[in-house]
């Protein structure tokens, strides 16, 4: 009975390690390029520094808003002066040794500074706006590689397929091939062809997954991945129609431009520069400060105590501060030319901006209706070539055709897969990139 228990343990044990394993293997995630897009925008490295750059104007911004507000110090201090000296507190002249303490509270508040404070804060906030802006265009870029990559990767998953299927073919002709050896029907210069064609689909195989592996690793590190990670994607839907997709070309710039981050980052970095000219000019304007003390002390020479005396010697300040520039050196004539500079190469930098964006979508335009003729001549391509293959392979297993030309029909059988495969998936990038552009979502 004790031996049936220890057997009964041990197959229940191994029972149930065989669940774990097969769940596990069950539940391991399948990428989508959806997955991708979400994880890389909240783990890619480039596009936090960019959100950091947006928090830390934030930081200015509050900054600049807290300048327009009064200041505050404390102030102690202890001395000890020997011989003839003015008394700190009564400022008599004394022969002796004394003992004295200050203290006080100081403010000040600048009342005009030629509006620099407000235009300061002002300009502070167009630096959120324009920081925003680029922590989209950088999520942008992210989303756009991260696109690119996936059907990168998906297009060299399916060559391997292709890859392994052309083996297989070449492994069965290499065992026919031999057979028809054997019966004396084929010279042995047929035999080796097929075994140099089996031999080269073989290294075509290995090429094809170390080819996967790599754009693997180049989604991964997109993804801040950890290389050890496992990373498997999903496939696309194959039902996609990307062929009869209208493209209005004017409404795609329009979107485009009205949409991309960078457009708006560029005219807002315009607004930035006439902001920086206008503080410049607040510097030939005068500056009126308020300030402010409160203060008390206590020496050694007087009969009163120390609280009596911080009493007797409470003091209040007020005062008013003008500061009215003459010549500072032509420091402010040499900012406002400078800032004035600076809004000609803004109005520049955003002309090249919609250059840009005007190529990347004119590109993208164009190779999406490209890529539509090219998918329908690459299908059909595909197509005949895999009937002239099938009907090579019928002609060779009944004598009627040579290895060499069976070899060529089936290098054609390859050479129509893998450009219909990179017909299709280009066909997808560019039309998921057209509508990126535009602001609609990315969805394979």
């Amino acid at each position: 009975m004790k031996q049936f228990i220890i057997i009964a343990s041990i197959l229940f044990a191994h029972f149930g390690f065989a669940q774990d394993v097969e769940t596990n293997s069950s539940s391991k995630k399948i990428w989508s390029l959806e997955d991708c897009i979400e994880y890389a925008i909240e783990n890619n490295i480039t596009v936090k520094d960019a959100e950091l750059n947006t928090s830390i104007s934030e930081v200015d911004y509050s900054a600049a808003k807290s300048a327009k507000l009064p200041n505050l110090f404390g102030s102690a201090s202890q001395n000890f002066s020997s011989g003839t000296s003015i008394d700190p507190i009564t400022s008599d002249y004394v022969s002796d040794q004394i003992h004295s303490t200050n203290l006080g509270i100081n403010s000040s508040v600048t009342l005009f500074q030629g509006n620099q404070l407000t235009n300061q804060v002002k300009q502070n906030k167009l630096l959120i706006e324009q920081n925003s802006l680029l922590a989209q265009e950088a999520k942008n870029n992210i989303v756009i590689s991260i696109l690119e990559s996936y059907l990168q990767t998906l297009f060299s998953k399916e060559g391997i397929t292709i890859a392994e299927n052309n083996l297989d073919a070449s492994e069965k002709e290499v065992l026919r091939a031999k057979s028809r050896l054997d019966a004396g029907t084929i010279a042995l210069s047929d035999y080796t062809e097929a075994q140099s064609q089996a031999a080269t689909n073989k290294y075509n195989v290995i090429a094809a997954k170390n080819d996967y592996e790599l754009n693997i690793i180049d989604l991964k590190q997109l993804l801040e991945l950890s290389p050890l990670e496992d990373l498997e994607i999903e496939t696309v839907d194959e039902n996609q129609d990307l062929l009869h997709l209208e493209l209005n070309r004017e409404a795609i710039y329009t979107n485009a431009l009205s949409y991309l981050p960078e457009v708006e980052a560029s005219n807002t970095n315009i607004l930035i520069n006439e902001k920086e000219l206008e503080i410049a000019k607040g510097g030939y304007l005068p500056t009126l400060s308020l300030t402010g003390s409160l203060g008390s002390g206590y020496t050694s020479i007087s009969d009163n105590t120390f609280y009596d005396q911080l009493d007797v010697n409470f003091n209040q300040r007020l005062g008013l501060s003008l500061n009215i520039p003459i010549f500072n050196r032509n420091q402010t004539k040499s900012a406002v030319q400078t800032a004035t500079f600076n809004i000609e190469k803004a109005e520049i930098q955003k002309q090249t901006v919609e250059k840009e964006v005007i190529k990347k979508v004119e590109t993208a335009y164009q190779n999406a209706l490209s890529s539509q003729e090219q998918l329908v001549a690459a299908e059909a391509s595909q197509q005949a070539a895999e009937q002239s293959y099938n009907l090579a392979q019928k002609k060779y297993e009944l004598g009627d055709l040579s290895t060499t030309d069976l070899v060529i029909s089936q290098n054609t059988y390859t050479n129509a897969q893998q450009n219909y495969l990179q017909s299709k998936y280009l066909n997808i990038l560019y039309h998921q990139l057209l509508q990126f552009y535009q602001g609609n979502e990315i969805k394979l």
